[in-house]
């Protein structure tokens, strides 16, 4: 009987330990975040994606948006193109330059790194982006998806 309790235990452990902490999983999290002055706090999963196709340009309290993004292939940009706007960076791209090619629009405002993006975001009231969960400071909060 003790030789299956330790058998027990020991498969126990390891599946334990497989499992990643909780920390490691929040770094990996891409949420929506806003400049911490804007008073809205929900969007719709179509407003989201209409402020990122650029097609809605203001919020709510009728504010100006100002949208800024990473390179196309940047992981972050990946990530948040296919897991929360359900569609592929290079579908977004298309978007983007047939509103700049046309005439009729502009694209978002493109920042080199998450560093620069925390520090526009942070300082354009009115802005949106994206960055991991674990990325949040006092200038950023996240824009939840209703």
């Amino acid at each position: 009987m003790s030789l299956v309790f330790i058998l027990f235990i020991f498969l126990l452990s390891q599946f334990a330990s497989a499992a990643p902490p909780v920390i490691e999983k929040q770094q990996n999290i891409v949420i929506p975040v806003i400049n911490s002055a804007n008073q809205q706090d929900t969007i719709s999963r179509n407003g989201l994606s209409a402020i990122f196709k650029m097609r809605l340009l203001r919020w709510n309290d009728g504010s100006a948006v100002t949208v800024f993004v990473l390179n196309d292939d940047d992981p972050l940009h990946k990530q948040f193109c296919k897991q929360i706007l359900n569609v592929f960076p290079h579908q977004m791209r298309r978007n983007w330059d047939k509103l700049v090619f046309s005439g009729s629009g502009q694209a978002p405002i493109l920042v080199e790194s998450k560093e620069e993006m925390i520090e526009k975001i942070e300082k354009t009231p009115g802005s949106v982006g994206y960055l991991n969960l674990s990325d949040l400071t006092n200038g950023i909060k996240r824009l939840d998806i209703k």
